[in-house]
């Protein structure tokens, strides 16, 4: 099992845990995590956008003028693509763009995720994370003392104080151990965990 060094929110290590490898340690899946950010992103799409073809503008019944002896270029209906106010070619319609995994797959690929950021000495354990107020001053110190700026903050609990005082710094996002994802994981360079977070992570997912 891996071992990682436990920070207090002063910034010094205080202890170190163990970190089980079936979610910490597993063969890293570059694929699954690929189709599972990619399904996200999709996921996210209203596929609501539209456009009228040719044959559902209004108008355009009519040929604009004859076949023939006008000098001018042979013309069907004012509705054609090219014609201002015309239909539009293979015009966009509202469809679905979500993209399904199953559980497996999920749960492989945020393992990768999780993986990955061990691997490149990107997952910081602290040991708490308490605020007697809501004070962005004073989160921003903690992460300093953390020597981290893009982190994913992942939380066991929803401490109301320590997530607006993190909503307002830019390049930081809380998130709660039920909603951590693969595409935030990888998203933000750190992450940035409590202990009792990770013992839920461990917990759930083992």
């Amino acid at each position: 099992m891996a071992k990682v060094s436990v920070y207090n929110m002063e910034g010094k290590q205080v202890e170190e845990i163990e970190l089980n490898d079936n979610i910490f340690g597993v063969e890293i899946n570059e694929h699954l995590m690929h189709m599972s950010v990619v399904g996200q992103l999709a996921n996210k799409r209203q596929g609501t956008q539209s456009a009228k073809t040719r044959s559902e503008v209004r108008g355009g019944g009519a040929k604009p003028w004859r076949q023939k002896g006008t000098g001018r270029a042979r013309q069907g209906s004012i509705r054609a693509p090219h014609w201002t106010g015309g239909g539009v070619v293979f015009a966009p319609k509202p469809r679905d763009y979500s993209i399904k995994l199953n559980k497996k797959e999920k749960r492989a690929a945020l393992k990768s995720a999780l993986t990955a950021k061990v691997n490149d000495n990107k997952l910081i354990v602290v040991d708490e994370l308490k605020l007697d107020e809501v004070k962005t001053k004073k989160m921003s110190e903690v992460l300093a003392n953390l020597k981290v700026q893009k982190a994913l903050v992942v939380l066991n609990d929803n401490d109301k104080n320590v997530v607006l005082s993190t909503r307002n710094i830019r390049g930081v996002k809380t998130a709660l151990t039920n909603t951590i994802n693969v595409y935030d994981i990888l998203k933000y360079d750190t992450f940035v965990v409590t202990k009792d977070a990770v013992a839920t992570i461990q917990e759930v997912y083992a």
